[in-house]
């Protein structure tokens, strides 16, 4: 819809077909009702894009505001994660110091498999139960990695809807200014050419047709060389995304360090429980 608008408002002119004068006063006389008409149907197609641009904002506005709870809601979800994994670990070694200990040493003590096998479906269940905590630190480093991407389309999102309402708000006002100014530049020309001498209208048109010429050239100079997007958008963009990418990475080195780190305590706690197990089947 943008671009045949475009197309329509660099096209906003009336073409002169008919020669001699006849032609030429025939054309003075219509030539205003015809860039009024013009004017007419270009208005209307701009104010069917500004409803569908303004359609656009909202949803982009609505999907900024659900994007913000959304990252609250991570926050919590992660804070809750972050508990009940400390939690779960000051438990586990509670246990494990405590009752594992007591059923081990009973074990050793009494040389009874049925208090060994206790030992040992205690110890497996602690491990399970490691592993669960294990998984709660994985869904917990997945919240942490949506926060930045929840920020960054909820940029995203804001940052298109500004444009939008930077288009609404200044661009499409100009272009409907520059038609009237065309129509009233127009109604100049004709009171102009009206009180020159017919044998002029030959060098009168031909200024005119080069006015007319450089000032379209210009314009659409000036609107192909204007950017769509400010450079510090860009660069706020692309600084925006390096962060983003940059703390995700830190957060993927930690995580796999911690699941290294883990896998080190889960194989040191299978020797320790193996030995214990071997002593209590000798004994």
């Amino acid at each position: 819809m943008l671009t045949n608008l475009v197309t329509e408002l660099k096209n906003f002119d009336v073409d002169e077909e008919e020669k001699g004068l006849r032609g030429f006063f025939r054309r003075q006389q219509n030539k205003a009702e015809a860039l009024r008409a013009k004017y007419a149907k270009v208005e209307s197609n701009i104010d069917t894009v500004t409803q569908e641009l303004e359609k656009h904002q909202v949803q982009l506005m609505k999907d900024a505001d659900m994007m913000d709870r959304m990252y609250e809601l991570n926050l919590s979800y992660f804070k809750e994660l972050t508990m009940y994994i400390v939690a779960g670990k000051e438990k586990l070694k509670t246990e494990r110091e405590t009752t594992l200990a007591d059923l081990q040493n009973k074990a050793q003590k009494s040389g009874l498999p049925e208090d060994a096998q206790k030992a040992k479906d205690f110890a497996a269940q602690c491990d399970r139960f490691e592993k669960k905590l294990y998984d709660l630190e994985l869904t917990r480093t997945i919240a942490m990695q949506q926060a930045p991407q929840i920020r960054m389309v909820q940029t995203s999102d804001i940052t298109m809807a500004e444009k939008i309402q930077s288009t609404i708000v200044n661009t499409i006002p100009l272009w409907k200014n520059q038609m009237v100014i065309a129509i009233g530049l127009e109604h100049s020309t004709q009171a102009s050419k009206a009180e020159r001498e017919v044998n002029d209208m030959t060098n009168d048109l031909l200024r005119k047709n080069a006015d007319a010429l450089k000032t379209a050239t210009v314009a659409a100079a000036k609107e192909s060389e204007r950017g769509i997007v400010d450079i510090e958008t860009l660069k706020h963009t692309n600084e925006s995304l390096i962060s983003a990418m940059d703390e995700i990475l830190t957060i993927q080195k930690d995580g796999r360090q911690k699941r290294q780190e883990a896998e080190g305590e889960l194989s040191q706690i299978e020797d320790e429980l193996r030995k214990k197990l071997l002593e209590a089947a000798r004994s």
